[in-house]
């Protein structure tokens, strides 16, 4: 029996992981296998012991893998003989109890509140398709904070311009109804003009190429990065730090944090608090600028 592709056809059908959480989770657990027919030569899953798995940990740290990817792999292979018990394949998670390295919490990056807006309300943008479309891209990451594959799959049918709503399918098919700025709605209707005038018809998803194709992850990140660039020197610049910003203007202008929770599709408060801490390293700053003993 093929432990190893049930699990995977679990993750896909059971579970409806996305694609990229499949791909990580069948490399992970080909690298463990790997390393376990190293050592003991001939594998036998019933036989994978703890100290066979820390053995493990002690040669990726070794490799150079940082905290956060050895915590992953581990996590791999916990789910995988949680799997197997669920089944009675194996009677043990090996898995289980490991120490394992920390992880330092990183900040995350976002970009000021006044460098987006200058960058969506001062002339950045040309008025043909391609700068309107980017101006779009830009505009909803921010606006909305959704990721970056719900942007790509996001339809026309799945904006409500009367009451300024779109809805996505986030993470494991779940659904949610975020809001947008009243304000995006000219940019919408001014993409869809300028789109269909220049295709000749409606396409299915929002936004597209120039060929009328879906628009794809490498165009998203170059269209975001070269427009950062314009008005921040941040070393990330990528989709998800528009989501970041999203998520820290919010708080910053005292939005509750289990209403961003849900807005950003957090399926629990503890993904959403790395936030509280960008807020409150502002709030630091400016109480040392502004109180007379602060320093």
């Amino acid at each position: 029996m093929n432990y190893q592709e049930s699990f995977i056809n679990y993750l896909k059908y059971e579970k409806r992981c996305s694609t990229h959480t499949v791909v990580a989770y069948k490399k992970d657990l080909d690298q463990f296998m790997v390393f376990c027919t190293g050592m003991v030569g001939e594998f036998n899953i019933k036989e994978v012991s703890s100290k066979l798995v820390r053995s493990w940990v002690v040669e990726l740290m070794e490799k150079g893998y940082t905290p956060r990817s050895v915590n992953r792999k581990v996590s791999s292979v916990r789910a995988f003989f949680l799997f197997l018990m669920k089944g009675k394949e194996v009677e043990k998670n090996p898995a289980v109890n490991i120490s394992l390295p920390k992880i330092r919490k990183k900040l995350p990056f976002f970009v000021e509140e006044n460098r987006l807006i200058h960058l969506l309300d001062d002339g950045f943008f040309s008025c043909d398709f391609k700068g309107i479309r980017d101006k779009l891209i830009i505009s909803m990451l921010y606006g909305t904070g959704v990721r970056l594959a719900e942007l790509m799959n996001l339809k026309e049918i799945n904006i409500d311009t009367a009451d300024y709503l779109i809805k996505v399918t986030g993470k494991r098919n779940k659904e949610r109804i975020i809001p947008y700025p009243k304000s995006m709605n000219t940019l919408i209707f001014q993409y869809i003009e300028e789109r269909d005038r220049k295709l000749g018809f409606t396409p299915e998803f929002l936004l597209v190429t120039e060929e009328g194709k879906p628009v794809y992850e490498k165009l998203i990140y170059r269209v975001v990065k070269e427009n950062l660039e314009k008005v921040t020197s941040l070393e990330k610049k990528s989709p998800h730090v528009l989501r970041h910003s999203y998520a820290t203007h919010l708080l910053n202008k005292g939005a509750d944090l289990n209403a961003v929770k849900e807005l950003l599709g957090h399926s629990n408060l503890s993904a959403t608090q790395i936030y509280t801490h960008t807020t409150f390293s502002k709030l630091n700053d400016i109480y040392k600028q502004a109180h007379p003993r602060g320093n």
